[in-house]
């Protein structure tokens, strides 16, 4: 049998990488340093791609994986998860588009869905690490 717990630790890294990616591109660009904004823009991409990657293989082998905390938590959790997970689905074509635009030169219309794919993305990156805390660390 095969053991799969390091998954969700790789998980909540890529996370936690892409969300620190996310903020250092923001601020290089706010600081007009265009090269290094798309090497650190495409770096989170590659690792929002290896966490959605290593996620869809780890829950094909494991499934679902239950929360265990009880009380306060439990609504908290959810809502949590809740807004994870729509904004989850909701992000990779914003993240798509949002390089293409950047990819094609269309600064312009780039700028314009970037200023709502970043802190949507940078959400799911955050709340994905705090679904690991709760889910594997806190409340076992």
């Amino acid at each position: 049998m095969t053991d799969y717990s390091i998954f969700p630790k790789i998980n909540a890294t890529l996370n936690g990488c892409s969300a620190v990616l996310l903020v250092t591109g923001r601020m290089l660009i706010a600081r007009g340093r265009m090269a290094a904004h798309r090497a650190v823009m495409l770096t989170a991409v590659g690792t929002s791609s290896l966490f959605l990657v290593s996620y869809l293989y780890y829950h094909a082998h494991v499934g679902s994986v239950h929360f265990r905390g009880t009380g306060w938590s439990r609504p908290v959790y959810f809502t949590i998860l809740g807004t994870h997970t729509i904004l989850a689905a909701v992000i990779v074509p914003m993240v798509l588009i949002t390089l293409s635009r950047a990819l094609h030169q269309r600064f312009e219309r780039h700028r314009a869905i970037a200023r709502w794919t970043f802190p949507l993305w940078l959400y799911v990156s955050i709340t994905g690490v705090v679904i690991y805390l709760m889910l594997y660390q806190i409340f076992v």
